[in-house]
């Protein structure tokens, strides 16, 4: 699958998590690993580039599959980060395309997630250029965390001259006092690729 050490990204670094690995898809609430460890939900709306986002904090290109096409990811994708530690992608939501069936099942696997015990964080990919928007608000609400356990990636920030994007940060993070932390992020130019990671490993050894 690899042509290189996987557990060094494209730079020659070590990756901070080596050994992470996909588990399962999850359809149904009874699918569920046991309610153990902690799971990290990462969300956002259809091609807000949750995937991408992923890949890139991860160090592992092709672990979550990207795609052009809105509402690609249809299940809870299950991934281990660390023994007991699991980042669960989560469908993106907004979409019309994504048929009526298919989303009448994510009711109950979303709120079956908000019920788990071991449900501790939660990341959200927000495109830069459309800002917060009133399901990206609900998704935040649905999580009902501390604010030391939500944060908002404001992905493609590439697309925005640096001006530009200080500006949607500054709008974001007045939105989101005392809600969620949030940070610029780019998967493509790596912008703000640290302090994601760095968002994720402590919620890995805190919690």
């Amino acid at each position: 699958m690899y042509t290189k050490d996987p557990n060094q990204n494209a730079g020659g670094q070590l990756s901070l998590f080596p050994q992470v690995k996909f588990m399962l898809s999850v359809a149904s609430p009874a699918q569920f690993p046991p309610d153990q460890g902690l799971d990290i939900a990462i969300a956002g709306r259809s091609n807000a580039g949750k995937s991408s986002a992923i890949n890139a904090i991860l160090s592992h290109h092709g672990l979550a599959r990207t795609s052009k096409t809105p509402g690609r990811t249809q299940l809870l994708n299950y991934f281990e980060l660390l023994p007991g530690r699991r980042l669960v992608d989560l469908p993106g939501y907004g979409h019309a395309s994504v048929p009526g069936e298919v989303r009448s099942k994510w009711g109950p696997l979303i709120d079956g997630l908000a019920q788990r015990e071991c449900f501790g964080a939660l990341m959200l990919v927000v495109d830069s250029r459309r800002g917060l928007q009133e399901k990206d608000f609900d998704l935040l609400e649905w999580a009902g965390l501390p604010a030391d356990s939500m944060h908002v990636l404001l992905s493609k920030a590439d697309k925005l001259s640096r001006s530009d994007g200080l500006n949607v940060l500054r709008d974001v993070q007045k939105q989101l006092e005392g809600v969620a932390s949030a940070q610029l992020f780019s998967a493509l130019r790596k912008v703000g690729l640290e302090d994601a990671r760095s968002v994720l490993k402590r919620w890995c050894t805190e919690k």
